[in-house]
C-alpha cells in the first residue's frame, strides 16, 4: 500500500515546483515508508509513497510506460486482486512486462482499454495516471472506496491525494470549513456525503468514480453501480455460492511477500476469515498464521450487557484460538492511554472520527505492525449480509438512517447563533437522495424493497465510514487492512438478497451464518453479533471527561466557536449521561461523546480551521 499526490495545470508550467510537491509526499510517509518518487513534466507532477507489499524491485513509482512513442505515469495505492488474469489478457493482446507488479498491469490496462480500465480490475485502488500525449490526467477509486482519492480544483490547478493533510500543505488549498462543511460535519459525522470532506476547496472522488481532467477541463464520472435484479437461486444454491465465492475472495487476498495476519474478535465475520487464511497457510506450508484481538485494561470487570453488545469477546475468541491453534496475541490497552491516542487518531485521519473506536485501532494497529505488514479483517459483512439491529425492525419506509439515533441531540450542542442549522434536515434528505438513486423492481414486496434500501444505506454510508477509519488507522502505522467482505462481486450478489433469505431464520446475517456453517464452531455461528469492542472501564470516561474540561476552561480553545458551553458542561459533569442517544451508530454513547468533542476541537486546532460561516 501507499500514498499518492499529484499536481497538473494544462496552461502553466509547473515543472519547477517540485519542492511543493516533496512537502506534500513527506505527509504520506507512514502510508508508505519504504521509498519515494516524483516524476516531473511540464504539466503534471507526479509523487508517491510506497509500503512495499509485491515486488520489491519492480513495483517502484510514478512508474512510467511508453508505448508507440506515447508516455504513461502512474502514482498508484491499492492492490489488485486479478493481478495475473488482466496481465494475460493483455499479454494475448501484445503487451510486454518488465515486472511481476500489478502497478506495471495497472498502468498497461489504462494504455489498452483508457477509461473502461477499472471495468477490469478487481481490487483496492486509488491512482493517478498522467497521458503525457494527449495532456490529461485520469484519477480513479475503486468500487468500493476501500482506498481514499481526495482533490481540489482551483484557478486551473487540479491537485490530488490519498490524504487532505496532503492536500493542505499546497499553498493553494487552505483549510476552511465553511456553513455547508459545518452542517455536514455535524449532521452526519463522523460519515460524510459521497464526495464531501468538510472542507471547503476539497472533495474526495465518491467509490466507483473516475476523474478525467484535460483541456476540456473536469469530468466526473460513474463506472459501476450496483444493479438490482431478481435474486434467481433458492437458499441452498445461494449458501453454496457464498461460501465458495468468500473462500476464494480470502485466499485471494492472502498473496503477499510480506507477513499476513488475521484480526479475530471472536465474531462470525472475522472467524471465518482467520479460518480461511489458517487453513490456506497450512495447505501452501506458510507456518502457522498469527491472529490478533483488542481488549481493554479490566474491561471484563466491568462489562455489562446492552442491547447493541450482548455479549464480550474474550471466551469467543479463546474459543477460536483452540479451534483453529493459531499463534495468538491478544493486545490489551491502557485507558489512559486509549484516551491520549484521541490526539494520533485524528491527524491521521485529518477529521473527527469514532472517538476512541478509532483510537483504540490506532494503537492496535501499532502493535500488529511488530509482527505484520498485511492485516485481513472482518469489516463489511454487517452492511453487506444484514448484521445490525436495524436490519431487522419494521418500517413502513425509510425516512433518515436506520443509526442516525442522536439527530435532535446534536443540535443542542451548537451555540445559540448556529442552532438554527437544518441539522435534521440536510440529513433526512441526503438519506432521500440516495435511497432515490436504487433502481426498483416492479414486483418487489414491501419487505424486500425496505432491505434493499437498508442494504445500499448501509453500503454507501456505514460501510463507507467504517472503511475511512480502518485505513487512515492502519495506514498511519504502515499497516496494510484488506477487507474481504467488501469485494465487489460478493456485495453486488448479496445487495439482491430478498429479506427472507439474507436474514434467514429471522436472524441478522442468516444467510451468511449457515452458509459458511462448518467453517467455524457451531458456538461462533449461532452467537449474537456484538460489535468492535470499546471501552467499559470508568477510567477511562474520568480521563476524557477532564480533558475535555480543561479544553473548556481555556478560551481560546476553537471549540468555543461552536458549542453551547453550558450544555456541553453538563455533559461532562454527568460522566455522559446527559447524551441521551449514540452520537453515531452503536457505540459512541456518553463517554464518546465526550471523547468526540475533544477530537473535534484538537482537529480544528491541529489544521488551523478557519470558519466562514
Amino acid at each position: 500500500m501507499c500514498g499518492i499526490v499529484g499536481w497538473s495545470n494544462l496552461k502553466n508550467n509547473i515543472r519547477d515546483y517540485s519542492d511543493i510537491m516533496d512537502e506534500m509526499i513527506d505527509t504520506l510517509k507512514l502510508r508508505g515508508p519504504d521509498s519515494a518518487g516524483l516524476k516531473t513534466y511540464n504539466h503534471a507532477l507526479m509523487g508517491h509513497r510506497r509500503l512495499i507489499i509485491v515486488d520489491p524491485t519492480g513495483g517502484m513509482q510514478p512508474m512510467t510506460k511508453i508505448i508507440n512513442n506515447k508516455e504513461y505515469t502512474i502514482c498508484y495505492n491499492g492492490e489488485l486482486y486479478n493481478t495475473e488474469e488482466v496481465r494475460s489478457d493483455l499479454i494475448s493482446k501484445g503487451y510486454k512486462f518488465d515486472s511481476y507488479s500489478d502497478t506495471e498491469v495497472l498502468l498497461t490496462s489504462y494504455i489498452e482499454y483508457g477509461q473502461k480500465c477499472a471495468d477490469y480490475l478487481n481490487g483496492i485502488f486509488a491512482f493517478g495516471i498522467w497521458d503525457e500525449y494527449n495532456q490529461e490526467l485520469f484519477l480513479c477509486r475503486d468500487q468500493l472506496g476501500i482506498k481514499p482519492l481526495f482533490y481540489s480544483y482551483i484557478d486551473g490547478n487540479l491537485i490530488f491525494a490519498s490524504e487532505i493533510k496532503a492536500l493542505l500543505k499546497h499553498p493553494y488549498i487552505d483549510s476552511i470549513v465553511d456553513r455547508d462543511g459545518l452542517i455536514e460535519l455535524i449532521s452526519l459525522g463522523p460519515a460524510r456525503k459521497l464526495n464531501g470532506a468538510i472542507f471547503k476547496d476539497i472533495k474526495e472522488i465518491p467509490p466507483a468514480h473516475y476523474l478525467l481532467f484535460n483541456k476540456r477541463g473536469i469530468n466526473l464520472n460513474e463506472y459501476w453501480k450496483l444493479e438490482t435484479m431478481e435474486h434467481e437461486d433458492d437458499i441452498d444454491t445461494t449458501k453454496k455460492k457464498v461460501r465458495e465465492m468468500l473462500v476464494e475472495i480470502i485466499e485471494n487476498q492472502l498473496v503477499s511477500d510480506v507477513p499476513v495476519c488475521t484480526f479475530l474478535s471472536g465474531g462470525l465475520d472475522s472467524s471465518v476469515i482467520s479460518s480461511v487464511a489458517f487453513d490456506k497457510f497450512k495447505k501452501d506450508g506458510l507456518g502457522v498464521l498469527n491472529t490478533f484481538s483488542i481488549d481493554y485494561k479490566d474491561n471484563e470487570k466491568y462489562f455489562k450487557k446492552n442491547l447493541y453488545e450482548p455479549n464480550s469477546d474474550p471466551e469467543y475468541v479463546k474459543r477460536m484460538v483452540e479451534f483453529l491453534g493459531s499463534n495468538h496475541h491478544n493486545i490489551v490497552l491502557n485507558n489512559i492511554d486509549l484516551a491520549h491516542a484521541l490526539d494520533d487518531a485524528t491527524k491521521a485521519a485529518d477529521l473527527p472520527g469514532m472517538a476512541d473506536v478509532d483510537s483504540s485501532l490506532y494503537l492496535f494497529a501499532k502493535e500488529v505492525r511488530k509482527y505484520a505488514t498485511v492485516a485481513l479483517s472482518g469489516e463489511c459483512a454487517d452492511e453487506v449480509f444484514g448484521g445490525y439491529p436495524w436490519f431487522t425492525r419494521e418500517y413502513d419506509s425509510i425516512e433518515i438512517f436506520p443509526w442516525a439515533n442522536s439527530i435532535e441531540y446534536r443540535k443542542n450542542i451548537l451555540k445559540p447563533s448556529l442552532k438554527d442549522l437544518p441539522i435534521e434536515e440536510y440529513v433526512k434528505q441526503t438519506c432521500r437522495d440516495s435511497i432515490n438513486k436504487i433502481d426498483k423492481l416492479p414486483k418487489e414486496s414491501h419487505d424486500d424493497r425496505i432491505i434493499r434500501e437498508l442494504t445500499y444505506l448501509n453500503i454507501k454510508y456505514q460501510m463507507l465510514t467504517l472503511i475511512n477509519r480502518k485505513d487512515r488507522m492502519t495506514m498511519s502505522n504502515s499497516l496494510e487492512g484488506r477487507v474481504p467482505y467488501a469485494d465487489k462481486r460478493l456485495v453486488q450478489y448479496a445487495f439482491n438478497f430478498p429479506k427472507d433469505i439474507k436474514l434467514l431464520h429471522g436472524r441478522e446475517k442468516g444467510l451468511l451464518r449457515e452458509a459458511v456453517r462448518g467453517i467455524v464452531p457451531d458456538e461462533i455461528i449461532d452467537r449474537k453479533k456484538s460489535p468492535y469492542p470499546k471501552t467499559h472501564n470508568p477510567e477511562y470516561t474520568r480521563e476524557v471527561s477532564n480533558m475535555l474540561k480543561k479544553i473548556l476552561e481555556d478560551r481560546s480553545s476553537p471549540i468555543h466557536q461552536i458549542i453551547d458551553y453550558d450544555f456541553v458542561s453538563n455533559i461532562v459533569d454527568t460522566g455522559g449521561e446527559s447524551f441521551k442517544e449514540p452520537w453515531y451508530g452503536q457505540l459512541m454513547t456518553g463517554p464518546q461523546v465526550i471523547a468526540y468533542l475533544i477530537q473535534l476541537n484538537n482537529w480544528m486546532k491541529f489544521y488551523n480551521v478557519k470558519l466562514d460561516i
